[in-house]
């Protein structure tokens, strides 16, 4: 029996004869359901009232569309202002870092020119702007040249004590010859006790007072100041502090080992001496 209910052609077409049943009642409705006391106002009120929490379903599902679409649009918006954000900030943090930058640029020339007014002489500051990757080489490159002036065998200084002297002169930059270079030799005293000798770099790094007679007072901690008898830098800068003192080995002179004044790894502004100084007490 239900087996032929099944088959019959009521129940294969049950979905189509009932959706044409609901539109035939939904069309009586609207042509007859706008009437008062039409028949078909019961039957229509009560078809509101079945199809209303379909209805309240569908206004909630638009309602939570429209509020997800809003939030999606607040978060892209949100993405959007924090990525300006933060480019803003970048651009603060580099502003920033350049006028400290400036400031301490600043700084070191102002201590440039009160170095060249304590010497009284005419000088040109320039900024390191390469060095020597060669381990046996110790030079630097700066960024005058020729044009500013310079020529070869003038004095660099820094504001804590000697540099070198320029070796080679181009157009717009040139070369120093720093005074840890085993090439480099520098006519100097100790400050203390007015022993003379000559400071050069050594081969295997490390800088060194040379011919030192075993008879001077020479100790740790002097300093070392140039003597002004090359005829390239005035007598009385700093090159440095004597760092160990021995007699070993069957020499005349002593082994005097000196720590330089300057930082040759953190130089950044020097100051080249375009004047000769004066000769030194006792030179022609």
């Amino acid at each position: 029996m239900a087996r032929t209910l099944r088959d019959s052609f009521l129940w294969r077409n049950r979905v189509l004869l009932t959706s044409g049943a609901l539109l035939l009642l939904a069309i009586n409705i609207f042509f007859t359901g706008n009437r008062p006391g039409a028949r078909a106002e019961k039957p229509s009120l009560a078809l509101l009232w079945a199809l209303r929490p379909f209805q309240n379903t569908a206004a909630d599902l638009a309602d939570d569309s429209k509020g997800f679409f809003r939030d999606y649009l607040d978060l892209v918006n949100v993405r959007q202002e924090n990525a300006q954000l933060k480019q803003q900030v970048a651009e603060l943090q580099a502003e920033h870092t350049r006028f400290i930058e400036l400031q301490v640029e600043n700084h070191h020339l102002a201590n440039l020119l009160e170095l060249r007014e304590a010497l009284g002489m005419s000088a040109i500051a320039a900024r390191v702007i390469g060095v020597d990757p060669s381990e046996t080489s110790h030079t630097v490159i700066l960024s005058q040249g020729r044009n500013d002036g310079l020529k070869r065998d003038q004095a660099v200084i820094s504001t804590d004590g000697v540099v070198g002297k320029l070796i080679a002169v181009g157009p717009d930059s040139s070369r120093v010859l720093l005074i840890d270079d085993h090439n480099s030799g520098l006519d100097a005293f100790d400050q203390r006790s007015r022993a003379r000798g000559i400071v050069a770099g050594e081969l295997d790094a490390g800088m060194s007072m040379k011919y030192v007679d075993r008879t001077e007072d020479v100790r740790p901690g002097d300093a070392i100041v140039t003597s002004g008898m090359d005829g390239n830098f005035p007598g009385g800068l700093l090159i440095g502090t004597i760092a160990q003192v021995s007699q070993e080995g069957p020499g005349l002179f002593l082994n005097v080992t000196v720590k330089p004044a300057v930082d040759f790894r953190e130089l950044e502004q020097v100051l080249i001496l375009t004047q000769r100084p004066a000769p030194a007490a006792g030179q022609d």
